[in-house]
């Protein structure tokens, strides 16, 4: 069954360099890796700032309409067609995908709109009996690019 981790940001830290930071980790562990976004603008900013993010290792990825084998791709409107290990969703909303999933990290920026989508999902997942974990995330990490 997937597990589901939520991921609340408690600091000042960009919802989008979160995300990077948890991406570049699951890369790291050999994890492939689906990132669920809201809009096609959010999902053009994210592969931009991973352009970016690192500039000592680099982390294949691209958009999921343009990126064929990379291990991680970027999408908003529809369902990743190979991947299925690491769903990272920024959307706000339960993707109807994510249980082919074997994770599944919901990001809960600031913000009670935010706070409220996610109190939402929680409920959704815990109704049907998924295992959840939370996490606080209260401080950034002073690093992020380079």
């Amino acid at each position: 069954m997937t597990k589901i981790d939520f991921y609340q940001i408690d600091s000042d830290e960009a919802p989008l360099l979160f995300t990077c930071r948890l991406i570049d980790k699951a890369y790291r562990q050999g994890r492939q890796i689906y990132i669920h976004t809201d809009s096609e603008h959010q999902s053009k900013e994210l592969d931009e700032l991973l352009w970016s993010f690192r500039t000592h290792r680099f982390i294949p990825h691209g958009l999921q309409a343009e990126a064929d084998s990379a291990p991680i791709k970027i999408g908003h409107d529809h369902e990743p067609e190979a991947h299925q290990d690491v769903l990272i969703n920024l959307s706000g909303t339960v993707p109807d995908f994510f249980s082919r999933f074997e994770r599944v990290a919901e990001i809960v920026p600031k913000g009670e709109q935010h706070r409220d989508s996610a109190r939402a999902n929680y409920r959704f997942y815990k109704a049907r009996g998924y295992h959840l974990d939370y996490h606080e995330m209260k401080t950034a990490v002073k690093q992020q690019h380079g």
